[in-house]
């Protein structure tokens, strides 16, 4: 009885909306008013739903939009000082709020690179007669990239920071705690910064920055963001950091030389 039940309740409901949209599709062909105004409706009800989904998807996308824009105006900004370096000292302008006077930037192409093993290297297309030296450092505008250990008439060898010999110093955010920031062994994109004091606040998604206190790297320049962190011993803050930069896809460098690093060097070795 339950099943005749339900067998004839579904057959009313297939009627029913059979009759329904044979009922719409008349009303639809009978005038030309009423077809417009069904296809005005239509229209409204599909430009509502998407553009909700528009609106929901821009929001979310705002912080990926923000990050490529901070990219992209440190990668302006490095093109601009590599540019400028290449003028005469009368000709060149004064950047405020940086300490771009202090280096000196030279393009190149990378013209080999490993990112396979422990101990990866790059090899680029500029060496001493273009202004290279030993212990220049490598930028782009997603991250510093290396270290120049040696250098030819034409090209120079330059340490990968995915190498276990090679650390960064950077800065949770442009004014927080600064730290070591070394390659995570593992993946291509992981990093990890450390000697972060455990009572420091940060938050995932922050960036971190090259810090300036180096006499390598200029201040300021964007290498990843923070994820997972732990304390370690008590003490200190070990943040796992992703990676700006595609080191698979690197091609173009601009290798950085601080002006003033003879000086600071000579200043150290007095103690």
């Amino acid at each position: 009885m339950r099943k005749n039940n339900f067998i004839y309740h579904l057959i009313n409901a297939v009627i029913f909306v059979i009759l329904e949209v044979t009922a719409l599709n008349m009303l639809g062909n009978n005038g030309e008013l009423q077809g417009t105004w069904m296809s005005q409706g239509a229209q409204n009800i599909m430009g509502f739903f998407w553009g909700g989904s528009q609106k929901i998807s821009d929001y979310f996308s705002l912080k990926e939009q923000n990050d490529a824009l901070a990219l992209e105006n440190i990668e302006l900004r490095l093109r601009l000082e590599a540019l400028e370096s290449a003028l005469p000292e009368e000709a060149r302008t004064t950047f405020t709020g940086s300490n771009t006077g202090n280096y000196i930037y030279t393009p190149a192409e990378i013209v080999k690179i490993s990112n396979n093993s422990q101990h990866n290297y790059m090899i680029i297309g500029k060496g001493y007669e273009e202004g290279v030296t030993e212990g220049a450092g490598v930028v782009t505008g997603k991250g510093a990239v290396g270290i120049i250990d040696a250098v030819s008439r034409h090209h120079s060898y330059a340490r990968s920071f995915k190498n276990h010999e090679m650390n960064i110093s950077a800065r949770l955010g442009k004014e927080g705690a600064v730290g070591p920031l070394s390659w995570d062994g593992i993946t291509s994109d992981g990093a990890i910064l450390k000697e972060i004091p455990h009572h420091v606040v940060f938050e995932k998604g922050d960036t971190v920055f090259t810090s300036g206190y180096s006499s390598i790297f200029p201040p300021d320049i964007p290498l990843g963001e923070v994820g997972e962190s732990k304390i370690v011993n008590g003490a200190t803050y070990e943040i796992k950091i992703r990676l700006f930069e595609d080191f698979g896809a690197l091609r173009y460098v601009t290798v950085v030389e601080n002006k003033s690093k003879g000086e600071l060097k000579e200043l150290e070795d007095r103690r």
